[in-house]
């Protein structure tokens, strides 16, 4: 029941260092990590001494990425416990950013929104932003009705964990709120909801 084509569907075109940029903040989860540590052989000192990753193991699949990513030795290496401390350690940083400075996101989709968030918060042009898609097609779904959020969402439709209504979740994207939206799929007549399908696995 998915429609193509929608325009607010966000499109994650990769991430790949600008050579530009005097300083480098990568914020990745999960299998994130990859898009970053598939680049190792092409950085050199000057720009991993220009670095400063944040990551967050949530989503991974059992790898030491942290390992990986502080073994290129950037100039800054932190890992949160979880996504939530992420972020916060994200906008500090993005605060006290001087001009020149460049972020790239990369995870799953609910990770990149969230992250994608606060740097609108902050000022910053969405197009300036690389992002690169790693891991689960899981989706955060906010619920139309009730405004509650809920994570990972991987079928379709499927019970709101905040009012317990059936939502379809629809391919419309909200960048204010980095959730895509669901919609009551029986609202006019409770219980007639088909069954769930696993499309974001």
């Amino acid at each position: 029941m998915l429609v193509e084509g929608i325009k607010s569907r966000p499109v994650y075109a990769g991430i790949k260092i600008d050579p530009f940029a005097r300083h480098h903040i990568f914020a990745l989860e999960g299998e994130g990590a990859l898009a970053l540590l598939d680049q190792a052989q092409s950085l050199d000192e000057t720009q991993l001494s220009r670095c400063e990753v944040l990551y967050v193991s949530a989503g991974s699949k059992g790898r030491n990425h942290d390992l990986s990513l502080a073994a290129l030795k950037p100039d800054a290496f932190w890992q949160g416990p979880t996504i939530e401390t992420l972020l916060f350690r994200l906008k500090g940083s993005l605060s006290s950013a001087t001009m020149g400075t460049r972020l790239y996101i990369a995870g799953r989709e609910g990770f990149i929104g969230q992250c994608m968030q606060i740097a609108l918060d902050l000022g910053m042009d969405f197009n300036s932003i690389p992002t690169e898609h790693r891991g689960s097609l899981a989706r955060r779904v906010q619920c139309v009705h009730c405004k509650g959020t809920t994570e990972d969402v991987k079928v379709s439709p499927f019970e709101c964990s905040h009012c317990g209504l059936s939502l379809l979740v629809r391919d419309h994207y909200s960048r204010r709120l980095a959730a895509f939206q669901g919609v009551n799929v029986d609202a006019e007549e409770p219980g007639t909801a088909p069954p769930s399908e696993e499309l974001f696995s």
